[in-house]
């Protein structure tokens, strides 16, 4: 199989996914209204409300909601072939991401901005909205640590991607001041400026990592593992415009361009795809992930296809910059295509390496001497991109491998090798960063709420003491969880936990979709997916628990399995609560009414 057919397939029902059925949502189910005062306007505050340009707040949404799962899940979901996860993203994003997305996003802009968990609480019940802030919050701590854990590894003790990284923070405060104080709405100068101090940062990386300078940028680990909860901290507290939406911003155009240049890349060299399409591994025993390949690939390859973080951004940040309503579709259904696209990239990218050398990146290295197989280019790739690749598990080397094999092929560039290496190293760690510090963001704002729950007289939320505590709270969580965690453990239980947000999502969806249209039969668009996602996750997350944690026998085992039962238990709790506002909703009908019989309603 040629990676060019996969690409070819996967753009052409995107595109017609956005043509027909995003169409079909937002003018025929939600129901935008162009002169409707969006709470940008209404609420503008200059911290966290605050009206945006759509491909600015685009910029934005993209980079936020694109973090480690649309290019660790399919690298690591490549155990299995490569045709599982392309089945799932295609078949995942269109039905279930995109919708979801669009749906939480529109739900929050037509109710003030409202998080998940307050849409939970109007729209299915008080229990639910106070079960929804607990299992919101677990979910989006061990989210963040997940993500936050593929930073550490891919930048550990590589001084040039780590500098290419740190440069991004000053492009985003000067882009900021410029586009804000210095020339208002000149958007493009400010642009061009932050990209080419983005660029300056790649391209010096590599002189300042082998100067006496270079070891101020080698962090080991444990130094990273500190740090990255100390800059989500940072982040999450100063004003969106100063730090965050032009960081994210400027990512953006590193993010899109660099999956240009590899589509481009793809159609120039049209790469054979070296992993077979489905392996051994399909029926479990694989050294990457640790079950088979239902329920696991959809919980591996996550954000690719659905992400329950999403939902986070969705009621979170972006609606509360939303200018007008007609941008929904292109930032909540759009971007989610986009980020699908990345993760077909992503798949390529792991498939077009050799099944031995794939695995000799992936799996430690005492672990793949145990497989029977043998590294065929592994020592010629290291020494093209000067690094040592063998035993580097997390997917993120192994993807910037597979990447930087396919950009070298093109005619004339095979001797810049080294370079795409450590630009996709920091392609990678740009869109993981910006997930972290925008979740840490929002994390902030669900704990407010929490504490606003038990404390209804105390504005936490408003001061700067009340800003600092729980952002400071959020922050020290996940970075606890990062400092002691490892891959093998740490990412399935994001997936587990990421999927299940994105069953909660879907439910409080499908609840606001039958509070506001006639058509019951609407709901299905949100409650079938929800309904699917529920019961993969439920036996994904026992499955981790009993297969993956409690045989460990150790304090961590122990705690992420105290942690996945939580959310598990958690979202069956919900799961019940929104059948029974269903019901409810129907005066007493029959459950199996709801959306059988009224398929046929008119």
């Amino acid at each position: 199989m040629h990676a060019l057919t996969l690409l070819i397939i996967s753009l052409l029902v995107f595109a017609l996914a956005y043509r027909f059925y995003a169409k079909f949502i937002i003018a025929k189910i939600l129901v935008i209204n162009e002169r409707r005062l969006t709470p940008a306007h209404t609420f503008k505050d200059g911290r966290d409300y605050h009206p945006t340009n759509k491909f600015v707040l685009f910029g934005h949404h993209f980079a936020a909601i694109s973090g480690a799962g649309p290019l660790i899940g399919p690298v690591l979901a490549a155990q299995f072939g490569f045709l599982p996860g392309f089945l799932w993203i295609l078949i995942g994003a269109v039905l279930g991401g995109a919708v979801h997305d669009t749906v939480i996003l529109f739900a929050s802009v037509r109710t003030k901005g409202l998080s998940l968990t307050r849409l939970a609480r109007k729209n299915i019940s008080k229990t639910a909205g106070l079960v929804t802030g607990i299992a919101v919050l677990f979910i989006i701590i061990t989210a963040l640590a997940g993500l936050a854990l593929v930073v550490v590894n891919a930048l550990s003790e590589s001084a040039w991607a780590t500098f290419a990284i740190v440069m991004t923070i000053p492009a985003a405060l000067v882009v900021s001041l410029y586009m804000y104080k210095l020339r208002p709405g000149k958007i493009l100068e400010a642009s061009l400026i932050g990209v080419l101090i983005v660029t300056a940062g790649v391209v010096f990386g590599e002189p300042l990592s082998k100067s006496v300078f270079g070891q101020y940028f080698l962090l080991s680990k444990p130094s990273l593992s500190i740090i990255l909860p100390v800059y989500g901290f940072v982040a999450s507290v100063l004003p969106v415009w100063l730090l965050l939406c032009p960081r994210d911003y400027i990512s953006s155009y590193m993010k899109i361009g660099t999956i240009l240049l590899l589509a481009a890349g793809i159609f120039m060299v049209n790469p054979v795809l070296k992993m077979p399409a489905v392996t051994s591994f399909i029926h479990g025993g694989g050294p990457i992930i640790p079950g088979k390949v239902w329920p696991f690939v959809c919980i591996t390859i996550a954000c690719g296809a659905i992400s329950g973080f999403h939902a986070l951004i969705s009621s979170g940040t972006t609606p509360k910059m939303i200018s007008k309503e007609s941008d929904i579709r292109m930032i909540g259904f759009g971007a989610m295509l986009v980020e699908a696209v990345v993760s077909i990239m992503a798949l390529i990218a792991a498939t077009v390496l050799l099944p031995g050398d794939y695995f000799a990146i992936n799996v430690p290295v005492e672990a793949f001497q145990k497989l029977g197989l043998s590294p065929v280019h592994l020592a010629e790739i290291e020494s093209m991109t000067g690094e040592a690749l063998a035993g580097r598990t997390g997917g993120a080397v192994s993807l910037a491998a597979g990447m930087s094999v396919i950009l070298s092929a093109i005619p004339g560039m095979k001797a810049l090798m080294g370079y795409w290496y450590h630009f996709a190293i920091m392609f990678e760690a740009l869109f993981i960063l910006t997930t972290v510090d925008t979740g840490t963001r929002v994390a902030r704002y669900i704990l407010d709420e929490l504490i606003k729950l038990a404390t209804p007289r105390r504005k936490i939320g408003k001061s700067l003491w009340g800003i600092i505590v729980s952002a400071g709270t959020i922050s020290l969580l996940w970075g606890y969880l990062v400092y002691n965690g490892e891959i093998s453990t740490i990412w399935p239980m994001f997936g587990v936990a990421n999927q299940l947000l994105a069953t909660l999502a879907l439910l409080v969806g499908t609840l606001f979709i039958l509070r506001h249209t006639k058509k019951w039969r609407y709901g299905l668009i949100t409650f079938l997916p929800a309904l699917f996602m529920f019961v993969t996750t439920v036996v994904a997350g026992i499955m981790n628990i009993t297969g993956n944690y409690l045989p460990k026998h150790d304090f961590q085992g122990n705690l992420n399995a105290g942690l996945s039962a939580v959310m598990i238990v958690l979202v069956i709790i919900i799961f019940f609560e929104s059948l029974r506002s269903m019901y409810y909703l129907r005066k007493g009908g029959k459950l199996w009414q709801i959306f059988l019989l009224t398929l046929f309603r008119r």
